[in-house]
């Protein structure tokens, strides 16, 4: 997993390390870091590159780098965003044959410079940008210069999902120390491309956000053995659906039989069974052992106090869509899961959704603190979080193709696979929504999410390989 700060944890592990270390050389480890991502950038393009400098330490690291390529025969230019810059990177720059250009020139570069690199904010400044930075962040992005980010674009804010229509798009992030909210958070995420970690030695502490990586996926599946049977793998009880929504429990049992379930039984709707054993005539009608049931999506106005019914069963239960409105505040069982979209979330809080997507992670663990439950909530970025553990867990992202009617259906009946296999609910929502994601990622456009249920064994059997 990748820990995730802080500002306010990255300037405390700045100030620490600086209490140590040699004056500036923080910056200049940083630079060096920089300079070396630059110089690998360069060697597919023209070698010249242009500055923006700001006022701050990010645009001392982006001074001190072009130093650094100007001595190695680098032509780089830099436009200096505000009357003052950090001077000792400034000198160093000067020195090293970097030269000045002015608003109009910068903006005349952008169609000639190699790499354009974005060195105006960092990590304490707040969202959006003054003019003139905003025009010449515009006409970035109007034009085809590839843009590298000094520790993160400018115009966004550390620890923000939310995207300011001026924000610099960079395609590549070179972040020092520890990585920032803003690059694995949609939408900013996206503004930041591909992001490259620099160790610089800082020490922050513990991080309350962490994103999940494909190994530790496949680190956490519960994949079978010789020794297992249907019940080791699991037995889902599925109530979804309803004679008006059928397609919904058709979609949530395809995600749990093709996750890998033992069994699967369709308890729901007569209508739901006759159109599931149609397509999956391995699934059973027939009472008999449950390790996990799967309730609420595709209810709609039906099945009035039929959560109650199976909250009083006593075993793992994910809940979505429409049984989530039936979930009672103060419930306290850390192994039910919800998993809410935004606009679902905001309904259970009494918020309304802008408030969710500008702040997933404080939505989320307002609502394990409400219902004492785990977590999921789903979108670009998917957030788990549970009682008994202060983290917010990020899945593995996956493409924007997956945003469609009925991928939520198909998302329940995998967390519920994974709950009946006897993981944790925190990974069991975390592996599902992940696994997911993967799958839409090895195989992108717009296959509906009843084709993507079916290529989910190609990716879980990827992941023992």
């Amino acid at each position: 997993m990748l820990p995730i700060h802080t500002a306010g944890q990255v300037r405390a592990a700045d100030a620490a390390a600086m209490g140590v270390l040699p004056d500036g050389e923080l910056m200049q480890r940083a630079a060096r870091g920089l300079a070396d991502v630059l110089r690998e950038e360069l060697a597919d393009r023209t070698s010249s590159v242009l500055l923006l400098v700001g006022p701050g330490n990010n645009g001392g690291d982006a001074l001190y780098a072009g130093a650094m390529l100007a001595t190695r025969g680098v032509s780089v230019s830099a436009w200096r965003a505000s009357d003052s810059c950090h001077m000792g990177g400034w000198e160093s720059f000067v020195d090293a044959g970097g030269r000045e250009v002015d608003h109009a020139r910068a903006r005349g570069l952008l169609g000639s410079a190699g790499i354009v690199v974005d060195g105006v904010y960092g990590v304490g400044a707040r969202a959006g940008l003054p003019e003139p930075v905003t025009s010449l962040a515009a006409a970035c992005r109007e034009s085809d210069a590839r843009i590298v980010a000094v520790d993160m674009p400018s115009g966004l804010e550390a620890d923000s999902c939310v995207v300011p229509a001026d924000a610099f798009a960079a395609a590549r992030t070179v972040t020092f120390g520890t990585y920032k909210r803003c690059q694995f958070l949609e939408p900013a995420r996206s503004r930041c491309g591909e992001v490259t970690l620099v160790d610089i030695g800082l020490e922050p502490s513990a991080a309350e956000v962490v994103a999940w990586q494909r190994d530790d996926v496949a680190n956490a599946w519960p994949f079978p053995d010789a020794t297992s049977d249907k019940y080791a793998r699991g037995v889902v009880g599925v109530d979804t659906g309803s004679p008006d929504y059928p397609g919904a429990g058709l979609l949530s049992t395809l995600g749990a039989v093709y996750a890998g379930a033992g069994m699967v039984r369709s308890l729901g709707a007569e209508a739901v069974f006759e159109a599931v054993s149609r397509i999956l005539p391995n699934v059973v009608r027939a009472d008999g052992r449950v390790q996990a049931w799967l309730a609420g999506s595709g209810w709609g106005s039906h099945h009035d106090g039929r959560l109650s019914e199976l909250l009083e069963t006593g075993l793992p239960m994910v809940v979505d869509a429409d049984g989530l409105s039936q979930v009672p505040v103060g419930l306290k069982r850390r192994d039910v899961l919800l998993t809410p979209h935004a606009g679902e979330l905001a309904r259970l809080l009494g918020r309304e959704r802008g408030e969710v997507t500008a702040d997933p992670i404080g939505a989320v663990r307002a609502a394990v603190k409400r219902f004492g439950t785990t977590v999921l909530l789903k979108g670009a970025t998917q957030y788990v979080s549970g009682p008994g553990d202060g983290r917010v867990h990020l899945a593995v992202p996956g493409p924007a193709w997956t945003a469609q009617a009925g991928s939520g259906d198909v998302l329940a009946g995998i967390c519920t696979t994974m709950l009946a296999a006897g993981l944790d609910p925190i990974e069991a929502a975390i592996c599902a929504a992940s696994i997911q994601a993967m799958t839409a990622t090895a195989h992108p456009g717009p296959y509906p999410p009843q084709d993507l249920a079916r290529m989910l064994p190609e990716t879980i059997a990827s992941l023992q390989g």
